[in-house]
């Protein structure tokens, strides 16, 4: 419960922010950490805030290049065995620590305008569906969800098309359209930015 309060006191005028998610251990000559800075800063530039992780990899480069954008940037972090550690680019009034992941993943969806998954392991894979059931089932208002990386995605999002959806039917055809599989930061930011020509921008809280 306590986690619960510090974390909503934290993040309650937050303001417009998107989800990073990708793997920790993403080094930062990997093309996806660099286009993780990228999309985080263009992003920052248009006004909004990035949270991810906190820890290194791919929220590192969120983290990043949010502080490079001049945009608010948040990190939410867990206690891990091994790889977590704070990245050196979140805000010193928006680094919150968290020793559950459940509650952790409740900030993540609560205050984020939208969610931008890159490369990653099981974790990424959890957060990433976390994200889609709770729009499919609408249990919260329909964000963005842009998948990073055609390369590394495209084997999933195929059995989902093919086995989820046309073979077994456990999707439907709409659940499809629920995300966007992009390769670059260009494409990812156009994404949102589209979304939200056609969407209110309002906060989830």
């Amino acid at each position: 419960m306590s986690e619960f309060v510090e974390g909503y006191e934290k993040m309650a005028r937050i303001g417009p922010c998107i989800s990073i998610f990708g793997s920790a251990r993403t080094k930062p000559d990997n093309k996806y950490y660099q286009i993780g800075v990228e999309i985080a800063e263009k992003l920052a530039r248009k006004g909004y805030g990035i949270i991810t992780g906190g820890g290194p990899g791919i929220m590192e480069a969120g983290n990043k290049g949010a502080q490079q954008g001049e945009g608010k940037s948040v990190g939410l972090n867990i206690e891990l065995p091994f790889e977590q550690h704070y990245n050196p680019y979140i805000d010193a009034d928006s680094n919150l620590h968290f020793d559950y992941f459940f509650v952790r993943k409740v900030v993540f969806v609560k205050y984020a305008q939208g969610f931008v998954i890159l490369p990653g392991g099981f974790g990424t894979l959890d957060e990433l569906f976390e994200a889609l059931t709770l729009i499919q089932t609408k249990k919260i208002a329909d964000r963005p969800v842009v998948i990073v990386g055609k390369e590394f995605w495209s084997g999933l999002l195929q059995w989902v098309e093919e086995v989820m959806l046309n073979k077994e039917s456990n999707i439907s055809p709409e659940d499809v359209n629920l995300y966007a599989l992009v390769d670059t930061a260009d494409e990812a930011v156009q994404y949102i930015e589209n979304f939200y020509k056609t969407h209110d921008l309002s906060p989830n809280f």
